[in-house]
């Protein structure tokens, strides 16, 4: 049984180069003068080993396609192979493309940063993380904290926030829109100077993105200028041209609304309609439910309990129909076509949220919702106290 399947010996695998026994033989035929230098190599060939079967599986793939011997493989190195770098054990493929990671980040105007590794910009993950429309990698710290600041970007909402509440304290200390927007027009000016000179300079602007990074967006870094900017001019409009009340809702609703939309947009955004470019349904509603309890707070409890209605207030408690519109419904009798207490403050405080949401989802001419949400906001107040106050 052993004999009839026996297993049959390995074949032997002849070279495709002439031997020195062929050599030999043609010697005494005629054949074409020949140089010094190939005299020399037909002398002494290097003999393949044909009977030895530890060639590796690319080395009998390369003899077919070659007839130069053993020697001439180690300097033409067939495909397949990888040369291993002596520093770090890997393949010199591998460590190439890990030297170009290390180089510094080409930003959009073709210009390298000088600082930033582009390890994060060259990974997916991150692009299909993050919503951001700009490239990632530009802001240092965005690099540490990624899913903590760069999808979130809490350090830039947490500033947002605490104006409203700062705007509050000011009011509760007494503090007079007067005395406010001056100071607010002194810090204006020297910021909006930095920003313009640091997208001149690129040096200081990358001193400027190390230092206040987290801060800011990553399209603020070489496309856009910085939102602070817009916030602090939005805010002097709206306490500089509205009266007291109203500029102060204006604020609250920039400070409070737009972190609510920017948050709930990001979370719940992708599932609802979208309204248009980086505005969601879900954005919209979250600005509308804190504009109306903004205006709820404001003026159903800060203001009774401090200041009451004071006489620069457009809002009073009451709200009442136009004189033309009491006519029309017959509606001339003492006390009539007014309301007042929790029905005008329920009233009040639907149209600011409505504002609130209108305003941070309308487009105009591409400014930042920085200065539209205030100033649209302030004129829908006081256009609708205009009418009914």
């Amino acid at each position: 049984m052993s004999q009839q399947y026996q297993i049959p010996g390995t074949p032997r695998v002849t070279s495709p180069s002439p031997t020195p026994s062929e050599t030999s033989e043609a010697s005494g035929s005629y054949f074409a003068p020949i140089t010094r230098s190939a005299a020399k190599r037909a002398a002494s060939p290097s003999a393949i080993a044909e009977e030895q079967d530890t060639d590796s599986d690319v080395e009998k793939r390369a003899r077919t396609r070659s007839r130069s011997p053993k020697s001439a493989l180690k300097q033409r190195r067939p495909s397949g192979l990888k040369a291993v770098s002596s520093k770090s054990g890997l393949p010199k493929a591998s460590t190439s493309r890990l030297e170009k990671q290390k180089t510094d980040v080409v930003v959009p105007n073709g210009d390298s940063n000088g600082y930033l590794s582009p390890a994060s910009a060259a990974s997916y993950y991150w692009r299909e993380f993050s919503r951001s429309p700009s490239p990632l990698g530009l802001i240092p710290i965005h690099r540490h904290w990624r899913s903590f600041v760069h999808r979130h970007e809490i350090p830039r909402k947490a500033l947002h926030l605490s104006i409203g509440f700062f705007t509050l304290n000011l009011y509760t200390r007494g503090v007079q829109p007067a005395a406010i927007h001056p100071w607010l027009l002194g810090a204006l000016i020297p910021i909006a100077s930095v920003d313009l000179l640091r997208h001149r300079i690129p040096s200081f602007n990358r001193f400027y993105v190390r230092v206040l990074g987290a801060m800011m967006r990553e399209s603020e870094v070489n496309d856009k200028y910085n939102g602070v900017i817009w916030y602090l001019l939005g805010a002097w409009i709206a306490l500089r041209f509205f009266p007291k009340d109203v500029g102060a809702m204006s604020v609250l609703l920039l400070s409070w609304c737009d972190t609510a939309a920017s948050t709930f947009g990001r979370l719940y955004g992708r599932y609802t309609h979208r309204l248009r470019r980086g505005k969601s349904l879900a954005g919209s509603a979250a600005a509308a439910i804190v504009g109306v309890a903004a205006a709820g707070l404001f003026y159903g409890v800060m203001v009774p309990q401090y200041w009451g209605f004071e006489d620069d207030f457009m809002y009073k408690g009451t709200l009442s129909l136009p004189e033309a519109a009491k006519q029309g419904l017959g509606l001339m009798g003492e006390g009539q076509g007014i309301i007042g207490g929790w029905l005008a403050l329920g009233v009040i405080s639907l149209w600011s949220g409505l504002v609130a949401s209108a305003s941070e989802v309308v487009d105009l001419f591409g400014w930042d919702d920085n200065l539209t949400i205030p100033v649209l906001s302030g004129l829908g107040l006081a256009g609708f106290l205009k009418v009914f106050g």
